[in-house]
């Protein structure tokens, strides 16, 4: 009871308070809507002071130059000048009249009000007999300007003009005067009006804390501690509560190992240490076609209908059921089909003299049949690896025995024909008839240059000796300039990136025979008129393009015919860069050229 009165009390403790606290954000709300409509309305009320005393400012500009344009026009005897200061004369007219009764009676699309002070009122009733007084003798004096009469009537009216007009601008600088003073004051009250509501809303905040927000952190602090002291309570609870399952643990044992079977395998079984099957579980009896309803029955024979494989699955069960076992099987259903089965054998302890084994599997006939595939596909691979191995050595062999036979002929042909005109023309030289000795002699130089030449073209082919000499930036500019004049085509090399860095001999050889290669290619082949061999490199890749403008080739079709002079090009091209850890990319248009990229790592 002494319990139930406290929560009462508590709970009645916090609906009042919950109340202090709409309260006091109600009564914030409240002050700070009023604070600003208040604001709001003194603001607008302030929108249009500055304007209204701009308007009485122009009002004694106005004055003024009306004045200045009557005597202007008073002395004036040119007819056309005359007419032309009378309607300059009425345009101020009108913009001074009507910014007057703008100013005095209030005007909604300047937004001037038309309520005015006291104060402000007499002083416009003080002016206007002025300001009428100035407009009836101005409007008099232009009619009688226009038709040219009254004379002496005018100097009167002038006279008045500017008797007005002085006391206008006395009056109008008092009208100005009295506004400045009143939105002055408007601007004072305001700042008071602010300050006033900013006391008012700090004094609410204050006694918001002493009153609510002090008194609930203090509920909620007891709050607090009573909920971890249940806490402790609960704790203690649970404690127990474990206790008392502990003592339970053995009695759901073999719920707990069918439920984990259950949940965590999609094919399991519990046989005893002799194989005979206890329970099998539904999906373990559709893949292998086993009625669960036969009792008394082996696992070997539940697993195959096939005596050897029966007898080896129940001598794995008899061997391991008391230390487990963890293999792959291929059985044969009944179906006459061929699983593959991931099996896990598990002994289970169910009392001190009684145990179990469970049995968990895995069908990984897909995946056993994917790796036999992957396993057919390699060797193929290889076997293919293979044929292409030979293939590039047989043509590698072939092209060693062409370069081989075309060097012989160069040297028979060229060299040896040369040599064997030198013996004959030294042996014919008659030293008696110095004459023609001189010109034996002289044809004798020539033929040693061309024998000369000869040699160095043919170990140029072998080996250039700019290569070896200076590096790749002149080896490849001295092979474009000797194709270009040997084929007469447009060969021409650039070095982007002014490379001149020495790479070891083999990278640098490999290379220079690569793009040898693919500028004979765009020679023989793409029936090109000008080529462009291009050097560039960062700070670790070497890049040399060979572009051509000849007849292209389809890529794709050129690569499923390996076995084509063009597709075992590519295929050569391929493997020598890749012996030096390049790559190449073939780019190719039919009709419009051909591009070979070589990346070189450096």
């Amino acid at each position: 009871m002494k319990k139930k009165s406290k929560v009462s009390f508590d709970n009645i403790s916090f609906k009042k308070l919950r109340r202090l606290y709409l309260f006091a954000l109600l009564t914030i709300a409240v002050t700070v809507l009023l604070s600003q409509l208040l604001i709001q309305y003194n603001l607008n009320s302030q929108l249009s002071d500055s304007r209204i005393i701009n308007f009485s400012g122009k009002q004694r500009f106005l004055s003024q130059k009306l004045t200045k344009e009557i005597l202007i026009l008073n002395f004036v005897t040119d007819a056309k000048k005359s007419k032309a200061e009378i309607d300059k004369i009425n345009e101020i007219i009108q913009r001074w009249k009507f910014n007057q009764y703008a100013v005095e009676k209030g005007n909604d699309s300047l937004g001037f009000p038309k309520e005015k002070s006291k104060a402000l009122t007499d002083l416009f009733t003080a002016i206007k007999p002025n300001f009428e007084a100035l407009l009836q003798a101005s409007t008099t004096f232009l009619n009688n300007k226009k038709l040219g009469i009254n004379e002496q009537q005018n100097q009167e009216l002038v006279q008045i003009i500017i008797e007005n007009s002085a006391i206008f601008l006395n009056k109008m600088d008092e009208i100005v005067g009295h506004y400045d003073k009143e939105a002055l004051e408007k601007v004072r009250l305001q700042s008071r009006t602010e300050y006033a509501i900013l006391f008012f809303t700090l004094l609410i905040l204050v006694l918001e804390f002493i009153f609510i927000f002090r008194p609930t952190n203090e509920k909620i602090e007891t709050l607090i501690s009573k909920l971890l002291f249940s806490e402790k309570k609960a704790l203690k609870l649970a404690r127990n509560t474990e206790i008392i399952s502990e003592a339970k643990e053995n009695s759901v044992k073999e719920l707990k190992s069918l439920n984990y079977a259950m949940e965590n395998t999609l094919l399991y079984c519990r046989i005893a240490p002799d194989g005979t099957i206890i329970h099998i579980g539904d999906k373990f009896s559709k893949l292998i076609q086993y009625n669960p309803f036969h009792t008394e029955i082996k696992f070997g024979e539940v697993l195959s209908p096939i005596e050897k494989e029966q007898l080896f699955i129940d001598r794995i069960v008899l061997e391991n059921h008391r230390r487990g076992w963890q293999g792959e099987l291929n059985i044969t259903t009944r179906a006459e089909q061929s699983i593959w089965l991931d099996l896990s054998l598990i002994p289970v302890t169910i009392k001190k003299d009684e145990s179990e084994l469970l049995i968990i599997c895995f069908d990984i006939t897909e995946r056993k049949k994917a790796l036999q595939e992957v396993e057919r596909l390699n060797t193929i691979n290889i076997n293919n690896k293979l044929n292409q191995q030979k293939i590039i050595s047989s043509k590698i062999v072939e092209n060693q025995e062409n370069e081989q036979n075309r060097i012989a002929r160069e040297i028979h042909d060229g060299i040896g024909q040369m040599l064997t005109g030198l013996k004959f023309s030294l042996e014919s030289i008659n030293l008696d008839d110095k004459e023609k000795a001189a010109l034996k002699i002289e044809y004798l130089k020539k033929l040693s240059l061309d024998i000369i030449k000869g040699v160095r073209t043919a170990t140029f082919n072998l080996m250039p000796p700019e290569l070896s000499d200076h590096g790749l930036n002149s080896a490849l500019s001295k092979l474009t300039l000797e194709l270009s004049k040997l084929t007469g085509k447009n060969i021409l090399f650039y070095n982007k990136t002014d490379f001149s860095a020495r790479l070891d001999s083999l990278i640098e050889i490999n290379i220079y025979r690569l793009t040898q290669e693919a500028i004979n290619n765009a020679i023989k082949y793409a029936d090109s008129t000008h080529i462009i061999v291009q050097l560039s490199h960062s700070a670790t890749l070497l890049s040399i393009i060979v572009d051509d403008n000849g007849k292209g080739f389809d890529i794709n079709a050129v690569e499923k015919k390996r076995n084509s002079e063009s597709g075992m090009g590519m295929l050569f091209m391929k493997e020598r860069i890749q012996y030096i850890n390049g790559r190449v990319f073939f780019n190719s248009i039919p009709n419009e050229g051909t591009r070979i990229t070589f990346n070189v790592p450096i």
